[in-house]
């Protein structure tokens, strides 16, 4: 049976989805944009928004009993492609050693007017 994920440490969603859904072997992190779930605000700056959304991801993999050593797949949707190094320099301070596959796609128009948008997959059998 699946189970749906919402906690308060992560923003609500800003549609019809939930923030994750568990399944027996994975967990299936939707988007995140760099909304603080204090404030309900997106945060401004491509570096601001990408931590928000890395944080946002954590607390949802914490609530469950995983980490980022647990991901197994993420997504990165940027609004400019001329900030993928940007981004992918945060994205890298949160894992250690060990990355999960990941497709990046640019020129997309992303919720709220969010620059970056980043899903995730982690398994729980890691």
């Amino acid at each position: 049976m699946n189970k749906i994920i919402n906690i308060k440490e992560a923003p609500n969603a800003v549609g019809s989805y939930s923030q994750a859904i568990k399944t027996e072997n994975l967990l299936y992190l939707s988007g995140q944009i760099g909304i603080n779930p204090d404030t309900n605000m997106l945060v401004s700056g491509i570096k601001e928004q990408t931590k928000q959304i890395m944080e946002n991801l954590y607390n949802i993999l914490k609530s469950e009993k995983l980490d980022f050593s647990d991901a197994v797949k993420t997504e990165i949707f940027l609004d400019n492609m001329d900030d993928f190094g940007t981004v992918d320099k945060v994205y890298a301070t949160y894992f250690d050693n060990y990355f999960p596959s990941r497709q990046t796609i640019g020129g997309l128009q992303l919720p709220k007017g969010a620059l970056v948008e980043i899903s995730m997959i982690a398994s729980l059998n890691s």
